[in-house]
């Protein structure tokens, strides 16, 4: 054999061998796929894999395992980390400001006779407590809902985006139990982006002012302890005006494949309609509108609480989860696993 034959039959005989290795790393990743179809079908249909090849019915505790997956998943990311971030750093840049500011004894927001600041600003010098009102007032209308629609937004279309969704929707059945795993995550989240802020606020609240009985917006006085007790129902309070943001966003999430999409869009959804929510000219329509009635927890510090406001907000809460949470579950039910 000459030398050229002999060049030509290596070629030929390594060629041969990268076909093969190829077609092994395909049939192994198909195995794969086969596997984790096989699972995520278990899961979908109630019964989950045991040892020995055996199944057994799904249990709570296996379904809450799912949204305990969910919510870890989502709790490691480092864009929630960095949300997170941001909520407690808000509550402590206003405590520095406002201690800056009445250093030479002056009132916060109204330094030099100037004009008015946010709610419950002028009594943080008086009661540090009054920082957690402030923080919740100043965050709610876009810092807060801001996390939450990122949140929201790559709830679904993340998990498509990467290729993972089309696993875990491999079986119709598991389509709802996932859906529902993802806005009880979300919904954790608000409620955690929530007690970030509070906890932040009055932290920092017990740090630079004075804590003690305080003075409601009525003029009645009432106990440290009844203080923080109503500052609890005021963090309950601003994560249930925050469902109908997760809705809004899991919604969307549906809808597309790229998570930088969905997010986008939920954040620009929600600019537009606080910015309509402040033209005087549609008054007609903003009682309907989800921020509307999101400062109606200002109404827990008073004394009597005027729960009218609030009972308002709730209920406007829940007609925005009902609608965007069905348009997000007949979409879900829907999507085509194999885009």
């Amino acid at each position: 054999m000459s030398q050229g034959e002999h060049a030509e039959h290596a070629e030929q005989v390594e060629q041969a061998q990268q076909a093969q290795q190829a077609q092994q790393a395909q049939q192994a990743q198909q195995t794969e796929e086969a596997e984790y179809a096989e699972y995520a079908h278990r899961t979908a249909k109630g019964v989950a894999p045991a040892v020995g090849g055996t199944a057994r019915p799904v249990s709570p505790l296996w379904t809450l395992g799912l949204f305990r997956s969910e919510l870890t998943i989502t709790l490691r990311r480092w864009r929630t980390l960095a949300l997170l971030g941001v909520l407690a750093a808000v509550p402590v840049l206003v405590g520095i400001a406002v201690r800056i500011e009445t250093g030479d004894g002056s009132t916060a927001g109204r330094r030099g006779g100037g004009g008015e600041g946010p709610a419950f600003m002028a009594q943080i010098t008086n009661n540090g407590l009054f920082l957690v009102f402030t923080a919740l007032a100043a965050t709610l209308p876009f810092f807060l809902p801001m996390a939450v629609g990122v949140v929201a937004g790559d709830a679904v279309a993340g998990e498509a985006n990467s290729g993972t969704l089309r696993y875990l929707l491999v079986a119709p059945a598991g389509r709802t139990r996932l859906l529902l795993a993802k806005y009880a995550t979300t919904v954790t989240f608000c409620l955690l982006a929530t007690l970030v802020v509070a906890v932040s606020a009055l932290a920092i609240g017990a740090l630079l002012f004075p804590l003690g009985d305080l003075t409601t917006i009525s003029g009645t006085r009432i106990s440290f302890a009844d203080g923080l007790w109503r500052a609890l129902l005021i963090a309950l309070a601003v994560t249930a005006s925050l469902l109908g943001v997760a809705a809004l966003g899991l919604f969307v999430s549906t809808l597309t494949n790229s998570g930088i999409a969905a997010m986008a869009t939920t954040v620009g959804l929600l600019t537009t309609v606080q910015i309509l929510d402040q033209i005087p000219q549609l008054h007609a329509i903003q009682p309907y509108l989800f921020p509307h009635y999101w400062l109606s927890f200002a109404d827990l510090m008073r004394e009597p609480v005027y729960w009218e406001a609030l009972r308002k907000n709730l209920a406007l809460q829940a007609v925005y989860v009902a609608v965007f949470g069905s348009a997000a579950w007949a979409r879900f039910t829907a999507k085509d696993v194999t885009a």
